[in-house]
Formats: C-alpha cells, structure tokens, sequence
C-alpha cells in the first residue's frame, strides 16, 4: 500500500518575506525517503505534497516586488497536515485581518504548526502563544511581547518548540524545517535534504 502524501500548506501574502516561505518550501519539495542523498531527486516519489495558500486573490506581492501566485486560497486549500505561517512586513496588516486570523485558529489543531520569523506574531494575536516559549525575528521581540505579555519570549535561538514551533528571522525557518524532517523521518533523512540543498545545519 502506498502512503498518502502529506500536505505542507505555505501561507502567502503581500509583503511576505521571500526566504520565510520559499527556505521552507525548498526543504520540504527537496525530502525523499533515501538511505544516501541523490542529485536526481526528481526521479524520485515525494512524501510530501509543498503548496502555497492565499487568502482570496491568488496573485501576491512578496517583499522587494517579487510577484508569485498561490496554489490555493482558503477556500479551496486541501486539508492541512503542516501548515507553515511565514513572517515578512505584511503581518502588520493581517493582525487586523479578521478572516486571516480566523482561519489560522480553524487550523490551530493541524499536526504541525510552524511560524517563520514575524509569523509568530498571528499566532500571538490569536493566543495561541498564551504562556508558552517562542521566538521571532530578533526586530520584533518586543512587538511579540506587546501582542501577549504571557509568551516567554526566546532570543537568540533559530528555533522553539512549545506545542507550535517557532522560528527567528527569515533563513532560520531552513534550519526548523529540517530539524521537523529529522523528528518525524530520523537524522539521515535530514541531512540528506540538507546536502541536496547545499545547506550547512
């Protein structure tokens, strides 16, 4: 019997942060299950199913004027198995966006969640940060701690774990990405995703 692939869902936004979702993007689309690493990875069937999710439009500007186009928006997303919330200027305005915040609490139950740099601060917004350990990037400490006073705020860490993860700035979310690889396919699949990507962890 073949196993289902799993569905990674990268929320993205004007104004997100490129390597906050395209570092996560590349190490998840980058796994196979082999005992070395390969160059021919293409060759290969994924476990993973790597998509991006946008609110409504599909279209989205990202920061530095990169446009991209989601896969999904979330009306038609499928059912979340990861779900990756990156950070990036754009969160500022989405601490005020109702249906953005409502849907990342809908998927607050998903079996990994994930935030990349100031993504942490959705998740703050929605209390589901409510006296646990995170971090973000280190330019938004203190934001964090204003949105809810109860987080312990970790600094200097690429990344937390305390139910949901939580990573600093920007290529940190890489280093978090593969350490989930390494909890849930061991340290040898890990590093062969590292190797393949050229990514020293």
């Amino acid at each position: 019997m073949i196993n289902k692939k799993k569905n990674v869902g990268i929320f993205i936004f004007d104004n997100v942060e490129i390597l906050d979702f395209a570092g996560p993007y590349e190490v998840f689309s980058s796994v196979r299950l082999t005992k070395e690493s390969r160059a021919d990875i293409y060759n290969i069937p994924a476990p993973f199913y790597t998509f991006t999710i946008s609110e409504k439009k599909k279209k989205v500007i990202a920061s530095g004027g990169l446009k991209i186009t989601s896969n999904y928006n979330f009306k038609s997303c499928p059912q979340l198995d990861f779900l990756i919330i990156p950070g990036g200027i754009g969160t500022r305005d989405l601490l005020q966006n109702k249906l953005v915040l409502d849907w990342i609490l809908y998927n607050k139950n998903v079996p990994i969640v994930a935030s990349v740099c100031t993504g942490a601060l959705l998740l703050a917004k929605n209390g589901m940060l409510y006296n646990k350990k995170a971090t973000t990037h280190w330019g938004a400490y203190d934001l964090l701690k204003t949105i809810d006073s109860s987080i312990n705020v970790i600094k200097n860490k690429r990344f937390v774990f305390d139910k949901y993860y939580s990573s600093s700035g920007v290529s940190s979310g890489i280093d978090m990405c593969l350490h989930i690889i390494e909890k849930i396919y061991g340290k040898n699949i890990s590093k062969n995703t590292s190797k393949y990507i050229e990514y020293k962890h």
